[in-house]
């Protein structure tokens, strides 16, 4: 309520101007990212940080809805939104069926805008805009299925936007979906600009993103902020995957937690950058929860969500937003449990049918048994050296699958850890009771969802010594020789060490003090004890995402001789199924244990 002074004589009154301001807009933001496909229950999460017991049970699809309905119960002015990832690297349950599942049950949930995240693109962008417009799968039979399950035929596609603002047609320069989208809450219009990572084309296969571009984050949203502007809009939320890291274990007690600000993180500098006319900026990419005030670049602090992935965690926001000037005055935001064992929430039966429903579809092939292992293979952790027992298994399958003469003739494989999906192998039985150490082909494709074909390929020892050194932070275009290929743009190299797995025979040591470019010994790489000759040629195999240079082992790309092998996930069953690796031939299927993990030696 203004107040106007006025002097009348000796006296000075304070009197109320008759216009009354109206009330802000209350709005409901519920937010959610990295959701991978995850329709069933993912399973627990801790309770407490401080402890791996007692855990609370988590997530799936039926109950995520609940949730949504009783968030949307508090406020009419509501919209659900995601911070990409929503497809691809999925369970079978999903990528079965190309995703579509995941898209119906999000229809469902009524999900009203989704950033693009990177694995949007991992079939590619004919796939992805089948995912929006719908359509039966070209040539996979699997598609399609709404008759079995209750949902229409030919597949509907998305009832929501797909959003990225910095994804463009190369030759066009036109966006691949809208940029933005605006919707109305009474008087008030807030706007919600969508994008992935500009990093996109080092962690996609190349096949994935060709013909399209990335273009620079924060550059992006502060361009479209005159022509919001324009449009009269000055509410403006940004959904990007793209996040941040905190030095903490993911756990209830953790999830609106923000320890280090996100400090040196590719989230923080984006934000650092953006126009004041952000107020909100929900993201992703990371996977984990942290609900953050950061500074845009004009030093104002603005409020900056995840939550977590796989349906875990919802983030529940209400933000206020003047309807005369229509700025947004205040945001609060909290992480809230998916917790399934909660009063008071009763599951969306509508999408536990359909869920159920693809589960029966899918159950004959996911419930089949492959093998056994006699103790767990987590995805995570790995050793001081970045080795798993999981990845040491997983490059043992391809060098079988692809060291024989007429499959390759290799004699190394690598194994990126990005395609290795928790949770990995586990011991005890699944809800399929195959029973304890069985291992069924629907655990397999969790571990490898991504369906990437194995390539073999010659590069020299040279080459190999230098595809180890792009694991590491600090080599990058700045500071590597012309010849390794460092694109002049990646001034930055890995935002992380990134250890590949090795197959059996091949070892190597690093110095975590060493430089950038230069932590392994050249000495140290060997093959069956023999030190790898620089100059010589030798056959390895990878998969078709590394072999094109993807997660910036840039040397790959120059291999050649290339020959495409098995689909990696049907190599890893193959190697679960050969007598010959537990020296047992008088029965199908192995057991396999997990090894020393000793072919990765860190030296400090």
């Amino acid at each position: 309520m203004k107040l106007i002074n006025y002097l009348i004589g000796p006296i000075c009154l304070s009197i109320c101007s008759c216009a009354v301001l109206p009330a802000d807009t209350q709005i409901k933001i519920i937010a959610f990212n990295d959701f991978h496909g995850q329709l069933e229950a993912p399973g627990n999460l801790r309770a407490n940080a401080a402890t791996a017991a007692p855990t609370i049970p988590v997530g799936g699809a039926e109950w995520m809805a609940a949730y949504v309905d009783s968030l949307k119960a508090k406020n009419p002015n509501n919209v659900v939104v995601s911070a990409g990832d929503l497809i691809g690297a999925t369970p079978l349950i999903s990528a079965l069926f190309h995703d579509e599942p995941t898209i119906e049950v999000m229809n469902r949930l009524g999900l009203e805008f989704n950033a693009v995240g990177n694995h949007e693109f991992d079939e590619g962008r004919d796939e992805l805009l089948r995912m929006q417009n719908g359509g039966c799968h070209p040539s996979d039979d699997y598609s399609c299925q709404g008759a079995a399950v209750g949902t229409p035929v030919p597949f509907e596609g998305a009832k929501f936007a797909f959003l990225a603002a910095n994804v463009q047609d190369t030759a066009s320069k036109k966006t691949l979906f809208a940029p933005y989208a605006i919707k109305t809450f009474g008087k008030v219009r807030v706007a919600f600009i969508g994008m992935t990572l500009k990093e996109t084309p080092t962690i996609v296969s190349p096949s994935g993103v060709a013909g399209l571009e990335f273009t620079d984050e924060a550059a992006t949203v502060n361009g479209l902020i005159p022509k919001l502007r324009a449009r009269g809009v000055r509410a403006v939320v940004v959904l990007i995957h793209q996040g941040g890291t905190q030095p903490v274990t993911q756990a209830a007690d953790t999830i609106n937690s923000c320890v280090g600000n996100l400090s040196g993180t590719p989230i923080a500098s984006i934000v650092n950058r953006l126009d004041d006319e952000v107020d909100l900026v929900i993201s992703g990419h990371t996977h984990q929860a942290y609900n953050c005030l950061l500074a845009n670049k004009t030093g104002r602090f603005i409020s900056v969500t995840s939550a977590n992935s796989i349906g875990r965690v919802l983030t529940d926001i209400d933000v206020a937003v003047n309807p005369k000037s229509g700025d947004i005055t205040s945001v609060t935001a909290q992480n809230k449990l998916v917790d399934r064992s909660a009063t008071g929430i009763v599951a969306d039966t509508e999408i536990a049918t359909i869920v159920s429903k693809y589960r029966r579809l899918a159950r004959p092939i996911a419930n089949r048994v492959i093998g056994e292992i006699t103790a767990a293979m987590p995805d995570a952790p790995a050793n001081a050296a970045g080795e798993t027992a999981l990845g040491d298994v997983i490059a043992d399958a391809q060098l079988q699958a692809t060291a024989a003469a007429d499959l390759g003739n290799a004699v190394v494989a690598f194994m990126n850890p990005g395609g290795i999906r928790s949770p990995g192998l586990l011991y005890p039985s699944s809800a399929a009771a195959e029973g304890d150490g069985k291992v069924t082909y629907g655990e397999l494709f969790t571990v490898q969802p991504f369906g990437n074909s194995l390539t073999t390929l010659t590069i020299t020892g040279e080459q190999i010594h230098i595809l180890l050194e792009q694991q590491f932070t600090g080599c990058h275009a700045s500071n590597a020789p012309a010849e390794w290929n460092y694109p002049a743009s990646d001034t930055t190299g890995q935002s992380f060490n990134r250890i590949l797995q090795i197959s059996s025979g091949f070892t190597y040591s690093w110095s975590a003090n060493g430089p950038g470019c230069d932590k392994v010994a050249r000495d140290s790489i060997k093959l069956n004890g023999a030190v790898i000759n620089p100059l010589l040629n030798y056959r390895i195999t990878v998969n078709n995402f590394l072999a094109d240079g993807g997660d910036k082992f840039y040397v790959l790309a120059k291999g050649s001789k290339r020959l495409g092998g098995a689909q990696d996930v049907d190599a890893l069953e193959a190697f679960f199924n050969n007598p010959n690796n537990d020296g047992d031939a008088s029965r199908p299927g192995v057991k396999i244990a997990p090894g020393p993990q000793n072919r990765i030696n860190r030296l400090n």
